[in-house]
């Protein structure tokens, strides 16, 4: 009998994702070895490798099969995981997947130190992954700040943790637990911002180090994938305070569209997100070959050439701009692109613009200046 259907799914998403990076590290396959019930005295074992070690039945998948490991020095791959049925039904499925294509797998949890206990609740989590064969595993307390509101500073947090994690275990990827219904939340969210194609465009599945294996599937099917395994997880109080907006997305936004749209609304949404990633994929491009063909000796930009671009492609090449003059990604928004857009199909002699971070656009002779205010 094969393993639930829910936990077959997540498995084959994550071996998908795997079977990736280990292409990508150059890391090759290596069969576990499992002795025939019935061998004649003296016959030798058939695919045995040198070296490879079986660990026995006291240290078992919850699958029930018998754990083999990778090798020592084999490319690590890190599970960032809070405990929740996302993270936990992700980390089981790498600790399944991973040994079988010559990988390792460890595991961090972030302790965000934002309710009581949660030191103490990392650890537990922590436990139980090495309980399940994950090494090395970490539970990692951060500093949570105040910059962007609660929701962004514990993010940056969390993040800036894994990178550093991943830095210091040399790990090839981290993989996050992100499913198809984070993508929808993440898409509405984009909506109600204003902020445009990109932000439309929801989460990646690669970006960087990082793999989101799951973003296919759904929410139910990692609690399921949980249950069938007999795995318990943690709900984070947070994701139900009305407090988050994530958290009304969640429980109000999305429930109400459900009922009046009719079902299929979260998967209409992710499919939106991958349409708008091909789109702005293909847009970023074209913005990038624009700026190098328009950029002058002097590192500035030519206004008329800029002019004659669309203007999704024009505010890209705006954008990139300011970025590489100095502006914070985060702080950069659509209604200053609008603004430094009006250097170019607007111009009536306006003064300098000034920018997050201190940066300044200006048009002079024809061209626009990025530059950073006393430079």
């Amino acid at each position: 009998m094969g393993p639930h259907p829910a936990v077959a799914a997540i498995r084959l998403a994550v071996r998908r994702t795997l079977t990736d990076l280990a292409a990508e590290a150059g890391s090759t396959f290596t069969a576990p070895v499992r002795e025939p019930r019935e061998r004649p005295a003296g016959a030798p074992l058939v695919g045995a490798a040198v070296g490879t070690t079986l660990i026995g039945n006291a240290a078992r998948h919850p699958s029930g099969l018998p754990r083999t490991p990778a090798a020592p020095g084999s490319p690590l791959v890190l599970v960032a995981v809070s405990g929740g049925a996302d993270s936990m039904a992700l980390a089981i499925a790498a600790a399944f997947e991973a040994p079988k294509i010559g990988l390792r797998v460890g595991a961090v949890t972030v302790d965000h130190g934002l309710q009581a206990g949660s030191a103490e609740r990392a650890a537990q989590v922590a436990e139980r992954l090495r309980s399940l064969g994950l090494d090395p595993v970490e539970a990692v307390p951060v500093r949570v700040g105040r910059a962007g509101g609660p929701e962004a500073a514990a993010r940056d947090a969390r993040y800036a943790a894994l990178d550093e994690a991943a830095d210091r275990h040399g790990a090839v990827a981290v993989l996050l637990g992100h499913t198809r219904d984070d993508q929808a939340e993440t898409v509405l969210l984009g909506l109600a911002r204003g902020s445009g194609s990109r932000s439309l465009a929801g989460m990646p599945a690669h970006k960087g180090r990082y793999r989101r294996p799951l973003l296919e599937l759904d929410r139910a099917a990692t609690r399921q994938a949980c249950s069938a395994q007999s795995i318990p997880v943690w709900d984070d109080p947070h994701n139900c305070d009305p407090a988050y907006t994530r958290s009304r997305v969640r429980h109000e936004v999305l429930p109400v569209l459900e009922k009046h749209l009719g079902g299929g609304v979260v998967e209409a949404l992710a499919r939106t997100a991958r349409l708008f990633r091909d789109d702005a994929d293909a847009l970023d491009q074209w913005a990038s070959l624009a700026e190098r063909d328009l950029r002058t000796g002097e590192g500035t930009l030519d206004a008329v050439k800029l002019a004659e671009l669309p203007s999704a492609v024009r505010r890209r090449v705006l954008r990139r701009a300011a970025l590489r003059a100095g502006c914070p990604a985060g702080d950069l928004f659509a209604r200053h692109l609008e603004t430094i857009d009006l250097l170019v199909t607007g111009w009536r002699g306006q003064g300098p613009l000034h920018l997050p971070g201190g940066v300044e656009a200006t048009r002079r002779c024809g061209t626009l200046v990025f530059r950073r205010q006393g430079d």
